[in-house]
């Protein structure tokens, strides 16, 4: 069993930035396809991000394309969102994810294995 926390969210002004950190308890993870998800109130979880087991491949929504990098420390068994230039559209629920046998493309379907509790993130105008 893997379990994923998630911190780093909170509340900042339009145009700022912040960067979220997934830490996983299991060294093997550093195996696993990772991503980014999140759910706004009253809407339906989206996919945000996705790395490759190595780090080399990242995929993004289009949404969050340019302004949010997906990053990973394998030695830490850390995942992490760094987001920039931030919308108040982009508050949300922040849930980090993985999955062993997902690509990286395919994480951006939803359906992963392991999930952390959250962490918000709210942008104010």
């Amino acid at each position: 069993q893997v379990q994923l926390v998630e911190s780093g969210g909170g509340l900042v002004q339009a145009g700022g930035g912040l960067r979220l950190s997934c830490a996983a308890s299991a060294r093997t993870v550093s195996t696993y396809s990772m991503g980014w998800f999140r759910q706004a109130p009253g809407k339906e979880r989206e996919f945000v991000a996705a790395i490759s087991r190595s780090g080399d491949s990242t995929y993004y929504a289009d949404s969050v394309k340019g302004r949010f990098i997906i990053s990973r420390d394998n030695a830490k068994n850390t995942v992490y969102l760094r987001m920039d230039s931030l919308k108040p559209e982009d508050t949300a629920v922040y849930y980090c994810a993985a999955d062993p046998f997902k690509s990286t493309t395919q994480v951006r379907l939803g359906d992963m294995k392991y999930w952390g509790k959250g962490t918000l993130v709210t942008v104010s105008s």
